[in-house]
């Protein structure tokens, strides 16, 4: 894996996210109320909702358009057949790491 620093983690709300631009896209960075870090695409792919400005609630996150709620593990929609892609994350000495290599591999479509 190629870890890059993005930002520390006090720059993600607890219960919230911040949006990553990519060359291919926008990548959503979660974080829970127990300083998990997530990251996922931002598009909801059932109406284009900005997961990124969704709600956190557990490991989870509910679109702010048409309130679908999608696992922050597996990226799974429940209760659909439908799932958004998610990236390695974590937290390291206060900082909060992507995988670079995962997110320049990721479908630009």
């Amino acid at each position: 894996m190629n870890w890059i620093d993005i930002c520390p983690i006090d720059d993600i709300p607890l219960r919230g996210a911040r949006k990553l631009k990519t060359v291919l896209g926008c990548v959503a960075v979660f974080r829970t109320a127990e300083d998990e870090v997530y990251a996922a695409a931002d598009l909801c792919p059932h109406k284009g909702g900005p997961l990124s400005e969704g709600i956190v609630h557990g490991q989870s996150v509910t679109c702010p358009l048409h309130n679908w709620v999608f696992d922050l593990n597996t990226g799974q929609a429940k209760g659909e057949d439908t799932r958004i892609a998610t990236y390695p994350a974590r937290v390291e000495g206060g900082r909060v790491l992507l995988d670079g290599q995962a997110v320049g591999k990721r479908s630009a479509a």
